[in-house]
């Protein structure tokens, strides 16, 4: 059975990439259940520390030395045939808290470089999708999925500002219900 694990990265409750990351569930659940396993996890609800560059993890085989509960979601990224995460954009990037996540895929990036992945992006921020920082963010996630050999299905952006805002607009939200077609 497939598994896709949506990675939340914001830290506000309600939020609308936390909605836009629910919608595309939905649509997974509704049209993949027979064969799609989904997990969310909340990453700022996690105890993660920062990477410190200090190398533990290649002496060790790929586990984070710090204590925090990175190693754990590294295990849960490295068993998941799709990774989907969402995140509001702050100061042009992705939040600090889905920022340390990833930087923790720094631990097993020996490993992730064997593994087929498929990965979707969702950055929702206030500014319209036309601006910069979507461009910034994408290509980040383009470089990452490069590096490791992963595949780039989908990167969406998407402009709200108030709390439950994108959850209101039925439009968008279908549109993002639709991006389960995305997944191979």
């Amino acid at each position: 059975m497939k598994k896709i694990l949506f990675l939340s990265g914001s830290p506000r409750s309600g939020s609308n990439s936390r909605a836009a990351l629910e919608s595309i569930a939905d649509g997974v659940r509704e049209n993949l259940s027979q064969c799609c396993e989904v997990e969310f996890i909340d990453v700022p609800k996690l105890k993660l520390s920062g990477c410190v560059a200090c190398d533990g993890c290649k002496k060790n085989g790929g586990r984070c030395v710090r204590p925090d509960e990175s190693a754990a979601l590294m295990e849960k990224v490295a068993t998941a045939d799709v990774l989907i995460l969402g995140m509001p954009v702050y100061w042009w990037g992705i939040s600090s808290q889905l920022k340390m996540a990833i930087d923790k895929f720094y631990s097993k990036d020996e490993a992730f470089h064997t593994m087929k992945k498929q990965v979707g992006v969702v950055a929702v921020g206030a500014a319209e999708t036309t601006d910069r920082q979507y461009e910034l963010i994408r290509g980040q996630f383009e470089c990452i999925t490069e590096f490791l050999g992963w595949e780039l299905i989908f990167c969406e952006s998407a402009s709200a500002w108030q709390r439950g805002e994108l959850a209101a607009d039925a439009t968008r939200m279908a549109s993002f219900k639709e991006l389960w077609k995305k997944i191979k």
